[in-house]
């Protein structure tokens, strides 16, 4: 089997395609996330902290001036950005919590149903006749 041959059959494999499916709508989803976060979820936690930009918060490494956007600090030299981390950190916990749900979900959904009850053991026969000898000894 030649290399192309045997590409060709590892890529129309179903869960080869199913992946690059995958992998395209998760990135789709990643850009909602990430619009949320940005958009929604973090000016309101700015608000709740004082009004302040998650996103411009950084420690200056080479001795910028303060008060400066993250992208002029950058522009100046190397800077600790942990409110971009912030903003990245809270992204991956709401993305990774809907997955769970979305997981969830499908679960409960593959589960089967719970199997009809067992109809009663029928009793074996010998054991029939032995409580009838039985039951005929006591009288």
């Amino acid at each position: 089997m030649g290399f192309f041959s045997e590409f060709k059959e590892f890529a129309v494999k179903g869960n080869v395609v199913d992946l690059a499916v995958g992998v395209i709508i998760g990135g789709a989803f990643g850009k909602i996330v990430d619009s949320v976060v940005n958009d929604l979820i973090m000016p309101l936690v700015g608000k709740v902290v004082g009004g302040l930009d998650f996103s411009n918060y950084y420690v200056a490494l080479a001795g910028q001036a303060a008060g400066l956007t993250l992208a002029d600090a950058k522009k100046q030299g190397a800077v600790f950005a942990y409110g971009s981390f912030i903003t990245v950190a809270l992204n991956f916990a709401i993305l990774a919590f809907i997955i769970f749900l979305m997981i969830k979900q499908i679960n409960r959904l593959k589960r089967e149903e719970p199997a009809a009850p067992a109809a009663p053991a029928v009793t074996p026969e010998d054991v029939v006749l032995l409580r009838e000898i039985r039951d005929s000894l006591k009288k």
